[in-house]
């Protein structure tokens, strides 16, 4: 199992990042299939690698909720203009999938986009993600499971080839807050990514204004939800566009003192399960 980061910044897209400033997207591929997990402004790089691949092209899209920063790549991902193209598109509960249809639908209205969602020639069939049903695609078994975000998330459980990958971005998450339920499916992941927006002083408002109930996590609670839950690494995620590289750099250091195998999730990391850590 590959994957590939494409998008790893949160709420909205950045420029002049080391680290990446183009909001959430995650690749997965093994055995011929490809996974995507969000349609952040990532999408669109990623669109470029399939068109040099060249059609026809097949992929599954997980999407983790549907606030604005994980589908406002969608209108930009070139394969979906294309009739040689397949994609199987979940959508976050149990009306997930007419939800999705809606809300990328909706974003490619005028004015808000010249190019209406019934102009995409890709054959595109939309599902519904449950907590704790799994989802077999080709190799993965892809397991949805419910976290803390305003409006609801979706972390995915993905198993292939013998490891494990855990993508939770949005989440709310310390250690004192980990339920059982939760904690199971991201035990023993191979890698971990894990919301970490803001540092310790920020969520509490000793700078600026308060975040607690924002629904994202500080890199320390998640490096020790990581220690928690024995994972192998850890990669800190959906980094705050007012962080420059320094700033994340620095929060990844920090995290290291709670769970050594912590690093920053960056704009074009590739991650092959398996490998030792720091390949």
């Amino acid at each position: 199992m590959e994957i590939r980061f494409f998008g790893v910044r949160g709420s909205i897209a950045v420029s002049g990042s080391r680290i990446g400033g183009n909001t959430a997207c995650v690749e997965l591929t093994s055995q011929g299939h490809r996974l995507i997990l969000d349609a952040g402004t990532g999408i669109r790089t990623l669109s470029e690698i399939m068109m040099r691949e060249g059609p026809p092209q097949k992929a599954t899209l997980f999407f983790s909720h549907l606030h604005w920063d994980h589908v406002q790549g969608f209108p930009f991902f070139t394969p979906a203009y294309l009739g040689s193209t397949e994609l199987m598109l979940y959508g976050p509960g149990a009306n997930g999938d007419q939800a999705l249809q809606s809300v990328l639908s909706k974003q490619m209205e005028p004015p808000n986009f010249p190019v209406p969602l019934s102009i995409l020639r890709a054959k595109m069939t939309f599902g519904s993600a449950l907590h704790g049903k799994p989802i077999e695609v080709g190799p993965f078994k892809v397991t949805p499971i419910d976290v803390p975000h305003p409006q609801g998330c979706l972390a995915y459980r993905v198993e292939a080839d013998g490891h494990t990958f855990v993508y939770a971005t949005d989440v709310e998450l310390a250690r004192e807050s980990l339920t059982s339920e939760v904690a199971r499916y991201m035990e023993g992941a191979d890698a971990l990514v894990l919301d970490a927006q803001y540092t310790p002083d920020e969520y509490t408002g000793k700078i600026g204004i308060p975040k607690k109930g924002w629904g994202h996590s500080t890199m320390v609670d998640a490096a020790q939800v990581a220690q928690a839950v024995d994972a192998r690494r850890l990669l800190l995620f959906h980094h705050d566009p007012a962080h420059n590289d320094d700033l994340v750099e620095n929060m990844a250091e920090e995290a290291r003192n709670h769970f050594f195998a912590t690093e920053p999730a960056r704009e074009g990391k590739r991650l092959v399960l398996g490998q030792a850590v720091g390949a």
